[in-house]
């Protein structure tokens, strides 16, 4: 929990995602009585009991309110809390800019609420969250939730247990193999997104888990030169290089490598329903070579899928890109740019030499079911 003077506001996930495009969030209140409603963190059931009760679907708005234009003033509630209580009003939209993270409100679970200047915490709250939000079906489990979709089976990062609190690893164990054979998963996976859970994963490994670690990077998000290269595009005019990307690092064979590749790809549809995607490209001679991806939610954006065609490699393509992405993001408004790059691959050092410094590590783990 932060130590610093934040503020919240509960929205729903569509009116988030609809803020995203209009740069603002501006609920019916700023019309009817000149404010949006936030609340303090301690106060946020009691706009959530009042308006929602039993939602947990709710995307939670954290605000620094050295961000906003607009006065805030300390008043009653409207109606007027029967506590008396005295609640933030904003007198004016909301900018998206100011919302440091959107993380989901599932009760009784306590958010975790991180400072504005935590780029650690931030890059953790924007990878628990994302896979919770655009989920089908979410269960609570020991440590966190699982996520499921059961249109792409065959994607790990849309099934899979998400864990934000420290458990072990018999307990990994267990829920994994219970949540996958109840939802018919071809696998079993999670996300280790605590700090120091090295000691759990490397237990994990012992047990025959397949264990990745990852670093997770960041980076102001001010421009690099070089982006007038890469155009922005539309998604599927980029499946053609995901498709012959995928096709290339997977064990799958045949009819099977069809199917799996397919569900990759028609994943990645359901990240624009809950943040905003942009994608990027750069051609030769009308094909694209290379592309890449950000997904901004707030003031944080996160950079994913940068890649180049080995026979397009070395003549700048994947700078192009990185540059463009940059420039979306400083043009969203956002100050943080994060990324997860594996910790034994060269990708991590390419960007460490563009700017992003490892801010923390997290986990992925998987196995056969």
């Amino acid at each position: 929990m932060s130590g610093r003077s934040l503020l919240t506001h509960l929205i729903e996930p569509r009116d988030w995602r609809a803020a995203l495009a209009d740069g603002a969030v501006r609920p019916p209140s700023l019309a009817s009585a000149g404010f949006v409603h936030l609340s303090a963190p301690d106060q946020v059931h009691l706009p959530a009991q009042a308006l929602y009760p039993g939602r947990r679907d709710l995307v939670l708005l954290v605000i620094d309110p050295a961000r906003l234009r607009d006065p805030v003033r300390v008043e009653p509630g409207v109606p007027a809390d029967p506590g008396g209580r005295l609640f933030p009003h904003l007198y004016g939209p909301l900018p998206v800019s100011a919302v440091v993270a959107a993380v989901p409100y599932r009760p009784p679970a306590a958010p975790v609420l991180p400072d504005p200047d935590d780029a650690p915490g931030r890059a953790l709250a924007f990878y628990a969250a994302l896979p919770v939000r655009r989920a089908v079906g979410v269960g609570d489990v020991p440590g966190g939730v699982a996520v499921l979709d059961p249109d792409v089976p065959h994607s790990r990062d849309n099934n899979r247990l998400v864990l934000a609190d420290p458990v072990d690893a018999a307990t990994i164990e267990a829920t994994a193999g219970e949540v996958a054979g109840n939802a018919g998963w071809p696998h079993q996976a999670a996300a280790l997104l605590w700090p120091e859970a090295a000691d759990v994963a490397a237990d994990l490994a012992r047990r025959g888990w397949e264990v990745e670690e990852l670093q997770l990077m960041a980076r102001r998000a001010a421009p690099l030169p070089g982006g007038e290269r890469a155009e922005v595009v539309d998604q599927r005019e980029v499946h053609e290089l995901w498709n012959r990307s995928w096709r290339a690092g997977l064990p799958e064979t045949g009819p099977q490598l069809d199917r799996v590749v397919a569900q990759l790809i028609g994943r990645e549809r359901l990240n624009d329903r809950v943040l905003a995607v942009h994608d990027v490209a750069v051609r030769e001679e009308g094909r694209v070579v290379a592309a890449g991806q950000l997904r901004v939610d707030g003031a944080t954006a996160a950079v994913e899928s940068v890649l180049t065609d080995p026979g397009s490699r070395g003549r700048g393509h994947g700078d192009a890109v990185l540059a463009r992405l940059l420039g979306i993001a400083a043009g969203a408004g956002c100050d943080l740019v994060v990324l997860e790059a594996a910790a034994d691959d060269w990708p991590r050092h390419w960007y460490a030499r563009r700017g992003f410094r490892t801010v923390g590590t997290s986990w992925s783990v998987g196995r056969p079911a």
